[in-house]
């Protein structure tokens, strides 16, 4: 009888021991859920909780990289507190709205998914290092970030962290900036001045110089063209490009991708002024794009092309004739 308690005494020991592991494994669980991210599907709207950002040394290099999107001018800037890469004061968050997290706006939640790729406009494989120093030289007109440096290291942080809220293998709904309708007729800037008069200057300025804040770091609203503006040969200086955007976020104390306020051809022909390389200076290039040419993007504004139609065309439209000829021709057309 008693080795009978002694065995009843092992056994429920065992069990006891089996319970805590279990419990302590749960809660460990929860813990490590706390701070990752919730992974969605491709139908649902994704929406980033910086909450749960870790509290660690990776978390401390996610957090900064946020910031470096917030406040890119303030670190490094033509001022920066530690380095001056950027040739001006905006920041990235001016097109990649939310620190890149906001849908329909330049969307970087799958970007860490979607490199190395290949990228026509360089023509060539590009990693994701790379492509952020694209962004720092071309819109933000700078110097490249070293691959090794403290800066780099945080972008990349960042955006490998919130690429755990983005569906895998899935396009998701906000990925990309809405699409727009072309017109029959070609953008115009003559109307897009008007329409700018309307919708535009009482944030970015009569003159597109927008508003810079009250300590000179950086903008409140970024300017739109001019010496300290973005590059010819970015994405906003294609007009489809920055039509597309146009629609899902402007003007931005109104407009939703849901319920956007201007129409396809509105934006279109803000985009043409805003564009317009006749009246709107913008810094210097001394390289342009596309080393080929069948690979071009038919809104990019800069000859040689693989068709008949001008530059003009090219950059205005209107696109449709454009894109009857390409497919005519089984090419692939990009915008």
């Amino acid at each position: 009888m008693k080795k009978y308690y002694q065995v009843i005494i092992y056994f429920s020991m065992i069990l006891i021991a089996f319970a805590c592991f279990i419990s302590c494994n749960s809660n460990n669980q929860k813990d490590k859920a706390s701070s990752t991210p919730v992974k969605t599907n491709a139908d649902s709207l994704i929406a980033v909780d910086t909450s749960k950002i870790p509290a660690d040394k990776f978390g401390e290099a996610v957090r900064y990289g946020r910031q470096l999107m917030l406040n890119t001018a303030y670190y490094i800037g033509p001022e920066g507190i530690n380095g001056k890469y950027l040739g001006n004061k905006m920041n990235c968050t001016n097109c990649h709205q939310d620190a890149g997290t906001k849908l329909y706006s330049f969307n970087l939640t799958a970007s860490h998914d979607n490199y190395p790729q290949y990228r026509a406009r360089e023509g060539k494989v590009l990693t994701l290092a790379e492509r952020v120093n694209n962004c720092v030289m071309r819109p933000h007109n700078g110097k490249p970030l070293p691959l090794d440096s403290k800066e780099m290291i945080a972008f990349l942080s960042y955006l490998k962290w919130i690429n755990g809220y983005s569906p895998k293998a899935k396009k998701f709904k906000g990925e990309k900036n809405l699409e727009v309708k072309f017109p029959e007729v070609a953008a115009s800037s003559e109307r897009g001045s008007v329409l700018f008069a309307e919708f535009c200057s009482r944030c970015h300025g009569p003159n597109g110089e927008g508003v810079m804040r009250a300590d000179n770091v950086t903008y409140v609203y970024p300017p739109l063209w001019g010496p300290t503006g973005y590059q010819p040969g970015s994405s906003m200086h294609r007009i489809i490009k920055q039509a597309q955007w146009l629609k899902g976020n402007m003007p931005q104390d109104k407009a939703t991708w849901e319920k956007p306020v201007l129409t396809d051809e509105q934006a279109l022909d803000i985009a043409a002024f805003v564009n317009d390389d006749k009246i709107h200076k913008r810094p210097g290039v001394k390289d342009f794009d596309y080393p080929i040419i069948g690979e071009k993007a038919i809104d990019y504004g800069i000859g040689p092309f693989v068709d008949t139609f001008s530059e003009v065309q090219h950059k205005y439209g209107p696109y449709q004739p454009i894109l009857s000829y390409w497919k005519s021709k089984n090419l692939k057309a990009v915008y």
